[in-house]
C-alpha cells in the first residue's frame, strides 16, 4: 500500500494480507540501499501468523518518494512519523543493518512507539570504510561489489540459497543495483556517523531479541555483544557460519527468533 509521509508517497508492503490496525503490528526496516523486498519472506510469515506487518520501503528507496534521510536520527523520527499517520500506537520494530540502527534509535527516541525491538546483523558503531565511501559517492558499481563480497558468509558465496535455483550473493549485488544514485552512499555515511548505540542501548526500556552471524564481518560480533551488554533486557543469538545478509543466508533462524515479537 502507498501512503503519505510528510509530503511523500511511502511504500509499505503488508505482506500479502491487508492492513489491519486491530492486530499487534510489526515495522520491518531494510538495510542500506535495499528496500522492502528483503523481508519476503519474513513479511508473509508474520502476517499469516497474526500481526499487522508493516514491510517499509525509506524514503528515496524502492517504491517510495523523496530523497535519502541524511541520518538515522531522521530515519527514526520518520518510523514514528509513520506509526502515527496510521494510527498505530505502538508497535514491535526491527530492522536489519542500517535498519537495526533505525530501530535502535526509534526506540530511545519514541519510546512510547515501541513495544519489542528486534535487531539483526547489528553492533555498537558501523564505520564504513573510506574506500567503500568513497566508491559509492562515485556512484561506482565497486561499492557494490565490496558490499557483496564483505556482505556474505563462506556458505552463501558457494550457493547456499534454501531456494532452488537463486543466489544469494547475485541477488544481493542485483538488489543493490536497483537503487537511485546516491541512495547508497546516503545510506552509508549516516551508518558511518551514528555513534550512538550504548547511549541509545542503555535507554531501551523494551525487551530485545538480537540475532548475529558469527562470521559477519561488517558488523563483527564483538561489537553487537558491547550493544546487548548495555541492555537491560536483550536475548542475543549467535548464528556459527553466517554473514550479514541474515535474511538470506539464515531466514528460518531469523523467523524463529522474532517468532515472539
Amino acid at each position: 500500500m502507498m501512503i503519505e509521509i510528510n509530503g511523500m508517497g511511502i511504500k509499505i508492503a503488508t505482506g500479502g494480507l491487508p492492513f489491519r490496525p486491530e492486530l499487534p503490528s510489526m515495522v520491518l526496516i531494510h538495510g542500506a540501499g535495499l528496500d522492502h523486498s528483503v523481508w519476503a519472506l519474513h513479511s508473509r510469515w508474520f502476517s499469516h501468523h497474526g500481526r499487522n506487518v508493516l514491510a517499509i520501503d525509506l524514503p528515496g528507496h524502492g517504491g517510495s518518494g523523496g530523497a535519502p534521510l541524511a541520518s538515522i536520527a531522521a530515519m527514526a523520527d520518520f518510523v514514528a512519523a509513520l506509526l502515527g499517520a496510521l494510527g498505530i500506537a505502538r508497535a514491535a520494530v526491527v530492522g536489519h543493518s542500517m535498519g537495526s540502527f533505525v530501530a535502535l534509535e526509534t526506540a530511545r527516541r519514541h519510546p512510547g512507539r515501541v513495544r519489542a525491538l528486534g535487531l539483526i546483523g547489528t553492533a555498537a558503531a558501523m564505520p564504513v570504510h573510506p574506500e567503500l565511501l568513497a566508491a559509492a559517492e562515485r556512484n561506482s558499481h565497486d561499492a557494490i561489489e565490496m558490499l557483496t563480497i564483505w556482505g556474505t558468509g563462506f556458505a552463501a558465496g558457494l550457493g547456499g540459497c534454501l531456494a532452488p535455483g537463486l543466489w544469494i550473493s547475485g541477488g544481493a549485488e542485483k538488489l543493490w543495483e536497483r537503487a537511485a544514485q546516491g541512495v547508497l552512499h546516503a545510506d552509508l555515511a549516516a551508518c558511518n556517523l551514528y555513534r550512538d548505540g550504548p547511549e541509545a542501548a542503555a535507554a531501551v526500556i523494551c525487551p530485545t531479541v538480537m540475532i548475529q552471524g558469527r562470521s559477519d564481518i561488517m558488523t563483527p560480533l564483538r561489537g553487537t555483544q558491547t550493544l546487548a551488554k548495555a541492555m537491560p533486557d536483550a536475548k542475543l543469538t549467535v548464528l556459527d557460519g553466517a554473514g550479514h545478509m541474515l535474511l538470506a543466508e539464515r531466514p528460518d533462524e531469523v523467523l524463529a527468533a522474532f517468532a515472539e515479537l
